[in-house]
């Protein structure tokens, strides 16, 4: 017998709301202003919060940028893929659906995100220690889907995956968000499965 997981209450809904317009807030003002002239206390005005508020949602201003909440639900993903599936092929259709649910609902957000990460210098330099962090929660979630598989390979599968993911987000970019990220990502996967 499955339980379905609690919804959330009131107070979780309105802090996941206020962290939401402080994000929103952010990206409006770096892509109106620059990311380097836009102050935390100029998002937190427009999100109608104090700067106190700001930092308790986001330790740094790259912060609010870098932050989501892909990785859990790509880790939850990963751990319901089927179990005869490899590690490579869960990681790559777990992100896939992941990402389908996230383009679906936010493309402009993640586009607009993702441009600023690879335009902006000092986001673009903090993308390694993300992603260090990101290939460690994926490769723990392949291991306890194999109990079997070494550290190393599922870290370098868990790399890997992210350096198509990241290689699919650049031209997506690039393209100024003409081409379809889902196809881009599809074909980026398809590379770590040659024929």
């Amino acid at each position: 017998m499955s339980t379905s997981p609690t919804p959330p209450g009131l107070r979780e809904r309105k802090k996941a709301q206020t962290r939401r317009t402080i994000q929103e807030q952010a990206l409006r003002l770096f892509l109106e202003q620059g990311y380097q002239n836009t102050t935390v206390e100029e998002i937190s005005a427009a999100a109608g919060v104090s700067h106190m508020t700001f930092f308790r949602y986001f330790p740094t201003k790259e912060a609010v940028v870098e932050s989501d909440d892909y990785d859990p639900l790509i880790v939850r993903l990963i751990q319901e893929r089927p179990p005869q599936e490899d590690g490579l092929t869960a990681l790559c259709n777990a992100l896939g659906q992941g990402l389908e649910a996230v383009y679906a609902t936010g493309r402009d957000t993640l586009l607009a995100r993702t441009r600023l990460i690879f335009e902006t210098p000092a986001l673009r330099a903090r993308t390694w220690d993300t992603q260090y962090a990101t290939q460690r929660l994926f490769a723990g979630a392949l291991r306890s889907r194999d109990p079997e598989a070494s550290e190393l390979s599922t870290r370098v599968t868990a790399a890997a995956t992210l350096a198509a993911v990241t290689t699919a987000l650049a031209a997506w970019v690039e393209s100024d968000g003409v081409l379809e990220l889902p196809a881009l990502v599809d074909e980026a996967f398809s590379a770590l499965h040659p024929s």
